[in-house]
Formats: structure tokens, C-alpha cells, sequence
């Protein structure tokens, strides 16, 4: 994702068609995300990706269990209100997104678990894009170096903690595919009094069996929000190779951690359980 500080600029905002409208701050999106009218604007991924996920976003079929917002173009030529949106995904920094209603609830992880495997369900059938293929070169984020140290591809930070899981490490045989790597705080559930489909949101592309997605959204429940140990199993139990998924999202979780100068104490503490429970 790009570095963007502050808000997006005038001309950003005219790119997208929504010059005239009042600029608001959202929660989560780490205080990058806003919201202009009925468009979500965020930092980008790079043209490859933010290219690519927008084309599929734009065509992919909604179900009865999960939506996704829709990518917004460009406006082409001079800005003006109600102008026809046909240009790039991109403005500057900036991609943009419909806006949809709902929030975020992680203690409902049952429910993002349902959703992400219909999400995943509907994108089984994508090609690995190039982006994502083991020759290519990627930006060396913490999120992306974690999840290769959790698949054996870079080596782990020295702790006792991911030595302990990665004993534990059994071959996965479930297939790659495409898959949402974040899932817990980006299912957006609608308030009661105006039923709607939960949506997915800001999606990390990356390449693997499709249990692992929510493998990490049931690791973050539990160390984070306050879901039972003893719920982990039930949570995946139509997902083959459930405790393996769960031991490398948990390997994930806390590499990450540590790549970003995060895991201490109270890390440790939140994670033990499931580690003990897992290793």
C-alpha cells in the first residue's frame, strides 16, 4: 500500500466524481480510509494489483450470504457533478470503492467465517495472477514476510514462541487459491433495522487453500476478541486440515507481530492459549 498522509486532495477527490461532497474520516483502514458521499477512497496497492482486483470486483456475482463494494472509475474529462465515471481505477494515490452501510463485529466470528467461505467459494475458479506467482519480486511488508515465513518460504523470527509451532508444522495438501487474508474486521455486518447481505471488504490478495483465510480470522478472534479456546474446533470443522491451518495462521500472526516491533508481554499473553492449545 502507498504511504498517504493526510486526506486526499481537491483534485483527487474531483477524479472520483465527488468534488462537492463532505470529506469524513472512517474507522479502521489504520486511519487512511475516508469517505466522500457514496465513495470510500483509500490508499492503493500499486497499479498492478489495485488493477487487477478492481477488474474482478467489478464483475464478480454476489450471492444470498456475502457483496462486495464495487470499484469506482475516474471521471474522464473536465469534473463535473453527476459526471459519467469511465476513466482509471486510480487517481494519484487514490483508488475509491462504493460505500456501503454496516459494521464490523469480530465477536461474530462464526458468521465471518460463513461469509469469507462463500466469498471463497465464488473466486475458486480465478487464475494466480502474476503478481502473486512465487518468480515475482514483492513489496516487503510485514504482512507479506509473515505469511511467507508461516509457508516455509523465509525463516521465522528467533522465539521460543514460533519454534514451539513451527515443530508442529505438517505438510498442507488442501489446494491454493485465491483467498481474503484479513478477514475479521473487514465483514461488514448491516444494523438489524435494515437487513442487508454482509459485505467483504478490503481485500489482500494472496495465494493459498482457501481454510487458511479463516483460519486467521478464527486465530484473531480468540487471542483478540474474546471467543473461547475450546470454540476454535467447531469453528473450522468442515474445513480440511483445520489444526494445521490454524498452527501457521498463528505462526502468521505472531511473525507479524514481530516484524512490526510488536510482540512483547502482552502479545505473548494474549497468544499462549491457543499456542498451548495448538503446539
Amino acid at each position: 500500500m502507498n504511504t498517504v498522509a493526510g486526506a486526499p486532495d481537491a483534485g483527487t477527490l474531483r477524479a472520483f466524481g465527488v468534488g462537492d461532497q463532505r470529506l469524513e474520516r472512517l474507522a479502521g483502514g489504520r486511519g487512511l480510509t475516508w469517505r466522500a458521499g457514496d465513495v470510500v477512497l483509500r490508499p492503493h496497492d500499486g497499479a498492478t494489483v489495485t488493477d487487477w482486483r478492481a477488474g474482478v470486483l467489478a464483475e464478480l456475482a454476489h450471492t444470498s450470504t456475502f457483496r462486495t463494494p464495487r470499484p469506482v472509475r475516474t471521471v474522464e474529462g473536465p469534473w463535473r457533478a453527476g459526471a459519467r465515471r469511465d476513466g482509471p481505477w486510480r487517481a494519484g494515490a487514490w483508488e475509491a470503492w462504493e460505500w456501503l452501510p454496516g459494521r464490523a463485529d469480530e465477536t461474530r466470528v462464526a458468521d465471518v467465517i460463513r461469509v469469507g467461505n462463500a466469498f471463497h467459494r465464488a473466486i475458486a475458479h480465478l487464475d494466480r495472477p502474476a503478481f502473486l506467482a512465487p518468480s515475482t519480486p514483492r513489496p516487503e511488508d510485514p504482512w507479506g514476510r509473515a505469511d511467507r515465513m508461516a509457508w516455509g518460504a523465509a525463516r521465522l523470527p528467533d522465539d521460543p514462541t514460533l519454534d514451539r509451532l513451527a515443530a508442529a508444522f505438517r505438510p498442507v495438501r488442501a489446494p491454493s487459491q485465491l483467498v481474503h487474508g484479513d478477514l475479521l474486521g473487514n465483514v461488514l455486518f448491516a444494523d438489524a433495522a435494515v437487513p442487508a447481505v454482509p459485505a467483504v471488504i478490503d481485500w489482500p490478495p494472496s495465494w493459498r487453500p482457501a481454510g487458511f483465510g479463516v483460519a486467521v480470522a478464527a486465530v484473531d478472534a480468540v487471542c483478540w476478541h474474546g471467543v473461547p479456546v475450546a470454540q476454535l474446533g467447531a469453528l473450522g470443522a468442515d474445513v480440511a486440515e483445520w489444526d494445521q491451518l490454524l498452527v501457521r495462521a498463528l505462526a502468521f500472526r505472531i511473525a507479524t507481530l514481530h516484524l512490526l516491533g510488536a510482540w512483547d508481554a502482552a502479545a505473548d499473553a494474549r497468544h499462549r492459549p491457543v499456542v498451548d492449545a495448538l503446539a
